[in-house]
């Protein structure tokens, strides 16, 4: 009797690839050139890639598993940050400026009693700095937790990422970033990590 499971694996095992390359170059062009275009084609580039992982009945060849990884977290690092930020834009549009070094500005509590009444306006912080270089670490541990099959190094990682932004969640726009920023990235990066672990399972 004519057994389709290898033709199935061989076109899901191309599809994976192809797929996976693709959310790879687009998160790339995403990360230099941030559109939301760019994020929602690498988005539906890598939700194809992981319909194609979970639809192998057998794991890829062992010696494909180190460029299906590098893919895997070329996707998650370059591709996190716009991701993030696409999901920042939908849920709060431009509602807070940009520091100088990559945090948030926000109107500090008021001090005085001038302030207080509202004859001078309070002076401005930046917050949630260095967002950026923290978002790649976070996506490279996550994605890589996914692969190695240890999904509970993530509570560690967010733990870290809470503690060390702990005084800075003070203002409602600080705490809104972190919660949703947070998430987006390590949805993206989980996302293609899983890619890998189910390809390699």
């Amino acid at each position: 009797m004519f057994d389709p499971t290898p033709i199935v694996d061989t076109i899901a095992t191309a599809a994976l690839f192809l797929s996976l390359a693709g959310a790879a170059a687009v998160s790339i062009i995403a990360y230099l050139r941030p559109r939301a275009l760019f994020v929602w084609i690498a988005a539906g580039a890598l939700a194809v890639a992981l319909m194609c992982a979970s639809a192998l009945s057998t794991s890829v060849a062992d010696g494909f598993g180190p460029l299906l990884t590098v893919l895997a977290l070329t996707i998650a690092v370059f591709g996190g940050s716009p991701a993030a930020g696409t999901a920042l834009q939908l849920a709060m549009g431009a509602s807070v400026a940009p520091g100088l070094h990559g945090g948030i500005l926000i109107t500090s509590k008021p001090t005085t009693d001038a302030e207080r009444q509202g004859l001078v306006a309070a002076p401005t912080q930046e917050v949630l700095r260095g967002g950026r270089v923290i978002g790649i670490l976070e996506r490279i541990a996550a994605a890589g937790s996914i692969v190695a099959g240890f999904p509970e190094a993530l509570a560690i990682i967010v733990a870290v990422k809470g503690v060390g932004r702990f005084t800075e969640l003070e203002a409602a726009e600080a705490r809104e970033r972190f919660i949703i920023g947070t998430l987006a990235s390590l949805i993206w990066a989980c996302a293609a990590g899983l890619v890998v672990h189910l390809a390699v399972r």
